[in-house]
């Protein structure tokens, strides 16, 4: 049997990256909309209602116009967007958060992809916040560094046409500086945050990868942990999933003279997490592929379980 994919959105960054993993497998027939036809609403709910999943890669109204042309009962849809991350009804489609999670992900017919930003955050805070390492008022601060695909089609261009001329392109350039960041709300309300953290997300010049870091001041610390009780603590939550690797508390050993190695995991579905210490601060920093497991990769993975397919086909 196979199973009748949607793609709506299929031009975008998300969409294109999603049907080049589907592509490859022999369970799935990918629906092909007509590229001149693909802003047709008629067009798109034809193929919306006609799919067993659909996979919407679009803005975030596109997005809602979309679920809003399903008539029946059978198409499940995949949102990429940021449109339903905090919307209820929606399931939030991060498997790894909890033991129930990957339950909620199969049984649902609505599931969001999370933010790659809030990927990286939620997989270092979730757990503090759970296991009551820390309190759900205490003052996070995030920062992000990504590659500028994570910008879409438009970002992309433009990145690539102007890298020759050594200008401001070629520098990291922080963004969203007035501290709303689309990804904030979700960043807030899935580990359970009393405030929203202090986020600071930076975009450079390369194509793909990412790094999430979470600072913590030990003394806040509701359980004292040191360094390596904390990256025993994430050790030991994660120790069941394929696609989240804790790596061990000596990071010199990953280091390149020194330096972070920020795209190591660069097109592939795994997030790392690492953690270094001292005696008054700890630095807890999660890496993987923003157009990865921060989107199409996530979104596959969520796919495979809602259809009862093993988790990681398509991904490794």
């Amino acid at each position: 049997m196979k199973y009748k994919i949607f793609v709506d959105g299929q031009e975008g960054t998300t969409g294109l990256k999603i049907n080049e993993r589907l592509s490859k497998r022999d369970d799935i027939e990918i629906l092909k909309i007509d590229p001149e036809k693909r802003k047709d609403i008629f067009e798109r709910k034809k193929f919306i209602n006609e799919a067993d999943i659909v996979f919407l890669c679009l803005p975030d109204d596109a997005a809602r116009e979309s679920v809003n042309l399903i008539e029946n009962e059978k198409t499940r849809v995949i949102d990429a967007s940021t449109a339903h991350r905090t919307e209820k009804g929606w399931v939030y489609g991060l498997p790894e958060l909890n033991k129930k999670q990957r339950d909620l992900i199969k049984n649902s017919k609505r599931v969001a992809v999370p933010g790659c930003h809030a990927t990286g955050f939620v997989v270092i805070v979730y757990p503090l916040i759970q296991e009551g390492v820390l309190s759900k008022d205490y003052p996070f601060t995030c920062t992000s560094l990504t590659g500028y695909s994570g910008g879409g089609k438009k970002m992309i261009e433009e990145y690539e046409k102007n890298r020759i001329f050594k200008d401001k392109y070629s520098v990291p350039r922080p963004y969203a500086l007035k501290l709303n960041h689309k990804h904030l709300p979700e960043m807030q309300k899935i580990p359970d945050l009393e405030f929203k953290p202090v986020f600071t997300p930076i975009v450079a010049d390369f194509y793909n990868g990412m790094t999430v870091s979470v600072p913590i001041n030990n003394r806040l610390m509701n359980k004292k942990l040191s360094g390596r009780d904390l990256q025993a603590f994430y050790k030991e939550y994660y120790k069941d999933e394929f696609f989240i690797k804790v790596m061990d508390y000596d990071l010199d050993k990953y280091l390149d003279n020194g330096f972070f190695v920020v795209d190591e995991r660069k097109n592939s579905n795994f997030l790392d997490i690492f953690v270094t210490s001292n005696d008054e601060h700890s630095l807890v920093i999660t890496r993987f592929d923003n157009l990865g497991k921060g989107a199409s990769g996530a979104a596959v993975q969520n796919m495979n379980i809602m259809l009862g397919i093993d988790e990681t086909k398509g991904l490794i």
